[in-house]
């Protein structure tokens, strides 16, 4: 889970300070203010830890990766590409780190990492991208590697203040390049006879982004039919598209989840967590989803809206089914202790749906451990947040929300301060529009018109 964020000079960003991140992290703001900049950075981290090519430092993507972000020039702050894109994360660790004992005795809960990146200088359009610094901060120590003599991506030192390094008898050779930008190169545990335990830092990352699953804001349109082969998708892809196979796989596993805590906990499977949230949404009676006829790989989804009414396909209802399904199967698919990032959840929904959709996040929060990031123009579901919290004290430490702007061509993020009982206490100008002075304006026009007729 991450607890802290921090990038400069990344697109709008000249720098985006010290950004808390907490169990639910809601990012509120006008159009274009940087807020889906953040979601991007973080994706684009992902795709190059996932990446094959152990050379590529930053994967700024193209059309078959989740987020194209152009060349150095398109991410870099004002398009200068002398400077450096820097940032910061720190996360909580799912399994604590065990070092050598004779280098640091303590079980490490949470890292620390930064690492800054730059573009070679070259007659070349694009220059080839190289790691400047990296490193890795536990209690009382880092390790890290810098660039030392060149700005070529080659001669690193590396450097821990309260250890001893041993280097190996023989040539000091260079320290090359690192592995993508968190990764200490191979040759380095070659060079030096104490420092085995540093791949494990490379690890935890690899980790971390393995967690992390995205959905976007356009959402795949539903389908009278689905085909499925026993396949099992790793989650419900950026559109939605793998959402019915997702589905099928869970029920293929037998997969269940546990509603509630203590003696009063349930079992479920996903299909029957994601059918009571539909029924609470009001938007279904009950859904069905069932293979067309024996030993064929085709099923269809059908919906009952009411008690009374016929089952149709779910190209048959509502679009906004099709738009919050994806949303719900991902909440319950995925394996607790997760991260899930979501662009504009409430897309094509109904208020009433938007206000419940917090209590999903919320509910996922607290019995699946799972993170939720998410992007949002709904005042509804940051309306439901505050009711919550203002109804359960404990909720408070849960949420974290910040509101996006542009000022003097800079994005800029400011911490919304929520007291005990859910207010906002620096609620910004205009956050939500000006809905008392669309209020005062009606109002006026009313008693206006009535004074001409009478």
């Amino acid at each position: 889970m991450f607890t802290k964020l921090r990038i400069t000079n990344f697109k709008s960003w000249a720098d985006t300070g010290n950004v808390p991140l907490t169990p639910i992290t809601g990012l509120f703001g006008t159009n274009s203010s940087g807020k889906t900049s953040i979601l991007q950075f973080l994706l684009a981290l992902k795709q190059t830890v996932e990446s094959t090519d152990r050379t590529q430092v930053f994967n700024l993507g193209d059309k078959r990766t989740i987020v194209d972000l152009g060349t150095f020039f398109d991410i870099i702050y004002e398009h200068n590409t002398n400077g450096s894109l820097s940032f910061d994360l720190e996360w909580k660790l799912q399994d604590p780190l065990h070092l050598e004992p004779s280098i640091y005795k303590k079980k490490i809960g949470k890292l620390h990492f930064n690492a800054s990146i730059k573009q070679q200088t070259t007659n070349e359009l694009p220059g080839k991208l190289y790691v400047e610094d990296l490193g890795y901060n536990i209690p009382g120590e880092t390790f890290s590697i810098q660039l030392t003599h060149n700005n070529t991506g080659e001669g690193y030192e590396l450097n821990a203040p309260h250890i001893q390094l041993k280097r190996q008898r023989g040539r000091a050779w260079d320290i090359p390049a690192p592995v993508r930008f968190y990764g200490f190169p191979d040759e380095i545990f070659a060079y030096y006879q104490n420092v085995s335990w540093l791949s494990e830092f490379a690890l935890s990352i690899e980790k971390l982004f393995s967690r992390l699953y995205y959905l976007g804001p356009i959402r795949e349109y539903p389908g009278r039919s689905y085909s499925w082969s026993g396949e099992v998708p790793r989650d419900v892809d950026r559109r939605g598209e793998a959402t019915v196979a997702a589905l099928l796989a869970s029920r293929a596993k037998g997969k269940t989840i546990t509603r509630g805590r203590g003696r009063g906990h349930k079992k479920q499977t996903v299909e029957e967590r994601v059918a009571e949230w539909l029924k609470e949404m009001g938007l279904i009676y009950d859904f069905n989803l069932h293979q067309i006829a024996p030993n064929r790989k085709e099923y269809e989804l059908r919906i009952k809206i009411t008690q009374e009414s016929p089952e149709v396909l779910i190209t048959d209802v509502g679009f906004g089914m099709a738009q919050i399904l994806p949303v719900l199967v991902l909440c319950y698919y995925v394996p607790e202790g997760s991260i899930l990032l979501f662009e504009q959840p409430e897309i094509h929904l109904h208020p009433k749906v938007q206000y419940i959709l917090a209590d999903v996040f919320i509910d996922i929060a607290k019995t699946r451990n799972i993170q939720v990031i998410l992007e949002s123009h709904s005042e509804h579901i940051l309306q439901r947040f505050q009711r919550r919290a203002a109804e359960d004290p404990t909720l408070g430490n849960l949420m974290s929300f910040y509101f996006t702007h542009i000022n003097n061509g800079q994005s800029k993020i400011q911490n919304l301060i929520l007291d005990e009982f859910g207010n906002i206490k620096n609620w910004p100008e205009d956050f939500f529009g000006d809905e008392m002075g669309e209020v005062s304006a009606r109002l006026r026009a009313e008693m206006q018109r009535k004074n001409i007729t009478s």
